[in-house]
C-alpha cells in the first residue's frame, strides 16, 4: 500500500495513532484493513468464483452433464441464497459489523470447494455450490465494501481499487495454477487444494480486523444503531443503479461462466491456450482496478461507471472472432479493464448517492438483484448453446443487456454537494458526493 493511503487526511486516521484499546490494536490500521479485504477477495472471488468455471469441462466429460447443468449450480444457488440471505447479511453487517460474517463466509467458501472435489452426483454438486454462494454473500464483496467504506473516506476509491486487485490477482493465479494442479493431483485434488488455501489465507486476517476505526467506536460496546432506509427505495437513482448493475453484472457473469466452455469445447482450444486467454482477461482486470479506482477519486463516479459499462458492451462482440488469437487478446484487454472496475464501482456509487450508514443493507439488496442476474444469465446463455448448437444467440443477448446497463447508468442523477457523506442518512431527492 502506498503511504498516503493510510494518511490521516483520508478522513479516518490510522488506528495505530488512536488510543490503545487492547492487544489487537496495532494490527488494525488502514493498511491492515485494506490487506484483509485484498486477501478475502483474492480467496473468495478470485480463487473460488473465477476458479470453479475452470473445472466445468472436466465435469461435462466425466459425468456427461450438459453445459446448462454445470452452469446451473451457480444459478440455482444464487437464486436461493441471494433473495433469502442477501438483505439479512446486509442488516447483520450494518448492525453488528462485517468481521464475524466475513469469518463465516471464508469457512463456507473454502469448505464448498473441498466438498465439490468429492461430488459423484448432480445433487451433491448443487448442495456444495449452495455453500459456495453463501460464502460469497457472507465473506465476499458485501462485508468488504462496508469495511472499506467505514475506514476510508476521501481515498475510498483508491482503497477499493487496491482491495479489488485481490480478485484480479487471484483469478489470474488460479487460471495459471489450475492446469498444473490438475496435472499433479487430478481435477478433484486441485479443487480440494484451492479450498484449503482459501481458509488458510483469509481466515487469520479476518479474525484480527476491526469493524470500524476506534474514533468511530468510542465507548459503545453494543450493536450499532441502524439508520432508516425507506427514502432510498423511493428514489429514482436506486432503481437506475439496480437495473444498470444487474444488466452489466449479468453480462459479465455469463461471459465468465461460459468463456472456457466456449473456448475449450466449441473452439477446440487446448487447456493451456484457453487458460492463457482467461489469464489475460484477469491480468488486464488488475490494471482496470487500479485505473478505475484512481479515476473514481478524481472523476464523477457516474462517468467512471458509464465508462466501465461501455467497455463491457464493446468487448463481447469480439467473441465472434474467437478463431483469431489477436481478436481474443483484444477482447481480453477491453473486457478485462472493464471487469476490473465492474464490481468495485457499484459500492462507490452507492455510498456517494446514499451514504455509508445504510450501505450494508443497500448493497444487500443491490447485490441480491445482481446475484439473480449473475445466476440466470449464464445458465440462459448455456441453454441457448445447448438447444441451438452455437453461442451466437447467447452472445447477442449479452450485448443487448450490456448496452441496457450502460444506458441506465447514463440517466443517474448528478450528486449534489453534501458536507457529511460518511455517516449521513439518505434524504429523498437530495443526492450527495464525498469528493473533497
Amino acid at each position: 500500500m502506498s503511504e498516503n493511503l493510510a494518511s490521516p487526511q483520508n478522513g479516518v486516521g490510522d488506528a495505530s495513532r488512536q488510543p490503545s484499546t487492547g492487544l489487537r490494536q496495532p494490527l488494525n490500521g488502514q493498511r491492515y484493513v485494506a490487506l484483509t479485504s485484498f486477501v478475502a477477495l483474492f480467496a473468495i472471488v478470485g480463487l473460488a468464483l473465477y476458479g470453479l468455471p475452470l473445472y466445468y469441462d472436466f465435469m461435462v466429460r466425466e459425468f456427461g452433464w450438459s453445459r446448462a447443468q454445470v452452469t446451473s449450480g451457480n444459478a440455482l444457488s444464487k437464486l436461493v441464497v441471494g433473495p433469502l440471505f442477501g438483505f439479512i447479511a446486509g442488516w447483520i453487517v450494518d448492525r453488528f459489523g462485517p468481521r464475524r460474517l466475513m469469518m463465516v463466509g471464508i469457512v463456507m467458501a473454502g469448505g464448498a470447494l473441498i466438498g465439490l472435489a468429492h461430488v459423484t452426483a448432480l445433487w451433491m454438486f448443487y448442495f456444495f455450490y449452495l455453500f459456495n454462494a453463501l460464502g460469497y454473500v457472507c465473506g465476499g464483496p458485501l462485508p468488504n465494501q462496508v469495511l472499506l467504506s467505514r475506514w476510508f473516506d476521501r481515498s475510498r476509491g483508491k482503497a477499493m481499487g487496491f482491495a479489488y486487485l485481490g480478485i484480479g490477482i487471484g483469478g489470474t493465479l488460479v487460471a495459471k495454477l489450475s492446469p498444473r494442479l490438475v496435472d499433479a493431483f487430478g481435477w478433484r485434488g486441485a479443487l480440494q487444494a484451492l479450498g484449503i488455501l482459501i481458509i488458510l489465507l483469509a481466515l487469520p486476517l479476518a479474525y484480527f480486523v476491526r469493524d470500524m476505526p476506534p474514533d468511530q467506536q468510542g465507548t459503545r460496546r453494543g450493536p450499532e444503531p441502524v439508520a432508516p432506509l425507506g427514502g432510498v427505495f423511493r428514489s429514482r437513482a436506486f432503481y437506475l443503479l439496480a437495473i444498470g448493475s444487474m444488466c452489466s453484472i449479468g453480462a459479465v457473469g455469463a461471459t465468465n461462466q461460459n468463456l472456457k466452455l466456449y473456448l475449450s469445447l466449441d473452439q477446440k482450444y487446448t487447456q493451456d491456450a484457453a487458460a492463457s486467454v482467461i489469464s489475460a482477461v484477469l491480468a488486464f482486470s488488475i490494471g482496470g482496478r487500479l485505473l478505475m479506482g484512481w479515476l473514481a477519486d478524481r472523476w464523477p463516479r457516474r462517468r467512471v461507471m458509464l465508462l466501465i459499462y461501455a467497455m463491457i458492451a464493446a468487448a463481447i462482440p469480439l467473441l465472434f472472432l474467437a478463431e483469431s488469437p489477436t481478436a481474443m487478446y483484444v477482447f481480453a484487454g477491453v473486457f478485462g479493464l472493464g471487469l476490473g472496475g465492474e464490481y468495485m464501482i457499484i459500492p462507490l456509487m452507492a455510498a456517494e448517492l446514499f451514504g455509508v450508514r445504510v450501505l450494508g443493507r443497500l448493497m444487500g439488496v443491490v447485490l441480491t438483484a445482481d446475484g439473480v442476474a449473475e445466476a440466470t444469465t449464464p445458465m440462459f446463455v448455456a441453454y441457448l448453446r445447448d438447444v441451438t448448437g452455437s453461442y451466437r444467440n447467447g452472445f447477442l443477448v449479452l450485448i443487448g443487456i450490456a448496452v441496457m446497463g450502460a444506458l441506465a447508468i447514463a440517466f443517474l442523477p448528478r450528486p449534489a454537494p453534501h458536507p457529511n457523506t460518511a455517516g449521513r442518512v439518505f434524504r429523498p431527492g437530495v443526492m450527495s458526493r464525498h469528493e473533497p
